[in-house]
């Protein structure tokens, strides 16, 4: 799978959605400009030690991510969204688009998009879900419905056995 990150503002969280793309194999698509520089400590921080084994690309801009990867299944994560995340069939190549913290995917994009844009239901309230958080939602659920192909599906106790 494929999670892309139209110009995010925070490297906190851009570093932990790095670090969560290398725990499932996804590749991790920046969209500039981004609120920070790609070698700030913070991001690396919050990516760990995982940073340097991530498969991500770097795009100036979202014409030139678009010219460089034609005829993909793009899926748009919005607040704004008709359709619930888990009622649509993400596929393993699928691209999942994510906006920046402070105003999304811009809604020109989304418009055009409609029937590709999903959201994660919430309380009413609440204006939005944590970036690094919502990613993670909705990757885990492509990975599912996609029956966590390639995972580690099994792990083994350090100092004891299983009973």
């Amino acid at each position: 799978m494929n999670i892309v990150l139209l110009e995010p503002e925070i490297p906190q969280n851009t570093g932990n959605i790095g670090r969560t793309c290398c725990a499932t194999g996804t590749k991790l698509h920046l969209i500039e400009p981004m609120g920070f520089r790609i070698n700030e400590k913070s991001l690396k921080r919050a990516g760990m030690d995982y940073w340097e084994d991530l498969d991500v690309t770097i795009y100036d801009s979202y014409e030139d991510f678009l010219e460089k990867n034609p005829n993909i299944k793009m899926w748009y994560a919005t607040t704004k969204a008709p359709n619930r995340y888990s009622d649509v069939k993400l596929g393993q190549d699928d691209y999942i688009m994510f906006g920046k913290e402070s105003a999304g995917i811009p809604e020109e994009i989304l418009a055009e998009n409609k029937e590709r844009c999903i959201r994660i239901p919430m309380n009413p309230e609440i204006r939005s879900l944590n970036l690094a958080n919502s990613v993670a939602v909705v990757l885990y659920e492509g990975l599912r419905q996609n029956n966590f192909a390639g995972m580690q599906m099994e792990g083994e106790l350090h100092r004891l056995q299983w009973k």
